[in-house]
């Protein structure tokens, strides 16, 4: 993602429907460190293990914090087959990690040291819309490229009603 601003309106460039992942965790506890420490880190080994494979379909990401408990991603997906792929795909860690997870849970070990969550929205065309203004390429439009607002329509409910080709 650059730093520079891009000077003026630009929208996101994406065409086709947008496919939004929010995923992250809540310390429950802070002294358990031994118990959200390695869920922390498996976030940032799924990050980096996409990031070696643009093909598994992770188009960007954005990390953010929400209080010093809860920390989460947003992620910008292809499409929602890719997405279900890379989740379910036995050599990739993001299902080592729920195999994990889900084994410590049947066998009674997990203690609520730490919260997990996730929501999936695929917003179809026409179903989002954007608007940077003397901004770097950010949250969608660094997903997917920028183009100067104009193209998409200056006002959002002509960007929402914008269309791709065919």
């Amino acid at each position: 993602m650059s730093a520079k601003p891009i000077r003026g309106r630009t929208t996101a460039a994406r065409e086709g429907d947008a496919v939004v992942l929010l995923i992250g965790m809540r310390i429950n506890h802070f002294r358990a460190v031994h118990q959200w420490l390695p869920v922390m880190l498996s976030m940032f080994r799924m990050l980096k293990e996409l990031a070696r494979d643009p093909g598994r379909g992770l188009l960007g990401r954005v990390l953010l914090t929400a209080s010093p408990r809860t920390y989460y991603v947003v992620q910008y997906w292809e499409s929602k087959e890719k997405l279900y792929a890379y989740a379910s795909s036995p050599d990739m860690v993001h299902h080592g990690m729920w195999s994990i997870a889900n084994r410590k849970e049947r066998a009674g070990k997990l203690r609520g040291h730490v919260g997990l969550w996730h929501e999936t929205y695929v917003a179809p065309e026409g179903g989002y819309e954007s608007i940077y203004f003397d901004m770097p390429e950010f949250g969608l439009g660094a997903a997917s490229g920028t183009v100067p607002v104009e193209r998409r329509g200056r006002y959002g409910k002509d960007r929402f009603a914008y269309r791709s080709a065919p």
